[in-house]
């Protein structure tokens, strides 16, 4: 498997290939002992929010024989987690995100731009 940042690339790669807005990279590393990273981004609707987090699967299976540990809050697709051990995949509604503002709840993490993710 390639670095966890290359695989984070593919991930927002994914995430704008699925017209998903405002992806924000969180490097948790120092302020977490569950995971590394977390990717946070919503769309705009169930459909939206599923074919993200359908597209994130199915690229990692397929290109880096990775699959999610866990997958939470697909069928709702509110706030879709995926849980891929080393990063965390949280795909929200535009509602959800502002209401539970997990943006700023984990805000002492570290923000990595999508672009300087390694390849």
């Amino acid at each position: 498997m390639k670095t966890t940042e290359a695989v984070l690339k593919k991930v927002c790669e994914t995430i704008d290939s699925k017209k998903g807005e405002e992806i924000l990279v969180l490097d948790v590393s120092k302020i977490s002992s569950f995971t590394d990273f977390f990717v946070i981004c919503h769309g705009y609707n169930e459909r939206q929010n599923q074919a993200i987090c359908d597209g994130i699967m199915e690229r990692l299976k397929k290109e880096e024989k990775i699959t999610p540990n866990h997958v939470e809050g697909y069928q709702q697709a509110e706030w879709i987690l995926m849980d891929y051990l080393d990063f965390v995949v949280h795909i929200f509604s535009l509602q959800a995100r502002q209401f539970y503002k997990l943006d700023k709840l984990w805000s002492d993490g570290l923000a990595v731009q999508p672009e300087a993710l390694g390849a």
